[in-house]
């Protein structure tokens, strides 16, 4: 297998044929003369075919874009779950998750697990969908999935697993045994802030065909101008990962044993009470950062002040962002705050979050 960086640049690539473009263009067409694979803007797009079969090849399985993460997880539980259905979700993931099954599927038993909490085949008994965030968003706690995946299976659940923060250079899931992948690629793989997109990768091909067919009747398909430009950025992933990650390794050192900072996380160090599983599981540790200060006004002073921290929510891209999770409906403390690392100098951007804790 190549590298990683040699696949973000040449995954889903258009060929090599003489006169055609070394890169693909943007197809918007809506409709095509029929006879060949695509005929309608809202079933197919060459676009996302060459996204797909890019992302799929990171994954390791068979990709499905939507318009954004919430149009792919919404699209995996319509999907998979009928009425009645027992379906468990992290208790400390994506806060949106928990809210739309709650508010939207409401014929649904529902069972909310923390993510590091210890997994036995009683939680898992009876589900329909195992669905998992490892590392969790915010708090960066960090699962053993192909233990879950284990346990679900031998239950008869299906195990899908969020991998927006690690991204599938920094985690492959469906190699540790789970069914499928569910990402928001609005954050790293696109990576430059002017995309919303998310995707489905399946290992079993026909559930990714089901997706699929779903996918079309519902509408949540993307548009392929913010296709094309995901494309574009993820062959720059490999690149800007490395340096988000390093990032982070010498922001965690900066803060760590700060007088202000409390419960500093980032599975890549050691220390970290996730990083004994991360290490196992994961090829990198990404570059989004958590921690708390004394209270939610101290947080929003300390964002307010840092030069090159914009206050924004979403995180991966080139731009340092921070923001005060509890102010979405995060169950997190009023001063926690979620702190991306971009790809600025590391000593610029520790010195201006040192400053700004002054």
């Amino acid at each position: 297998m190549t590298g990683d960086g040699t696949r973000c640049v040449h995954a889903g690539g258009s060929g090599d044929e003489p006169g055609e473009p070394t890169v693909a263009p943007p197809v918007l067409a809506t409709q095509f003369h029929l006879g060949g694979a695509d005929f309608y803007g809202r079933a197919t797009n060459p676009t996302w075919s060459a996204l797909e079969s890019a992302i799929g090849e990171l994954d390791g399985g068979h990709c499905v874009l939507y318009a954004s993460g919430m149009a792919a997880i919404s699209s995996l539980l319509r999907t998979v779950l009928d009425a009645g259905d027992t379906v468990v979700l992290p208790a400390d993931g994506y806060y949106l998750t928990r809210a739309y099954v709650r508010d939207h599927l409401r014929d649904l038993v529902v069972r909310e697990v923390s993510t590091s909490a210890e997994w036995t085949a009683e939680l898992v008994a009876g589900a329909r969908l195992v669905l998992l965030e490892s590392p969790s968003n915010p708090g960066l706690d960090v699962c053993d999935i192909a233990e879950i995946a284990r346990l679900a299976h031998a239950a008869g659940a299906l195990v899908a697993v969020d991998n927006t923060t690690a991204t599938p250079l920094g985690q492959r899931p469906l190699e540790l045994g789970a069914d499928i992948v569910v990402a928001s690629d609005t954050k790293a793989l696109s990576g430059h802030s002017d995309v919303v997109l998310g995707h489905l990768t399946a290992a079993d091909p026909d559930l990714a065909a089901r997706l699929r067919t779903e996918r079309t009747a519902s509408g949540a398909v993307p548009g392929p101008f913010e296709v094309w430009l995901a494309h574009r950025g993820m062959g720059t992933l490999d690149l800007r990962l490395a340096r988000q990650a390093d990032n982070a390794a010498a922001l965690y050192q900066a803060l760590r044993g700060h007088p202000r900072i409390r419960g500093l996380r980032w599975p890549g160090a050691a220390a970290d009470p996730a990083h004994p599983i991360a290490k196992q599981q994961m090829r990198r540790f990404g570059g989004v950062v958590t921690f708390e200060l004394e209270s939610a006004e101290a947080a929003d002073a300390f964002i307010a002040k840092a030069r090159l921290v914009a206050a924004a929510t979403s995180f991966g891209g080139l731009h340092s962002t921070a923001d005060r999770r509890a102010q979405w409906g995060d169950p997190v403390p009023d001063g926690l705050v979620r702190f991306s690392c971009g790809c600025e100098d590391a000593a610029d951007l520790v010195a201006d979050v040192l400053a700004a804790l002054r």
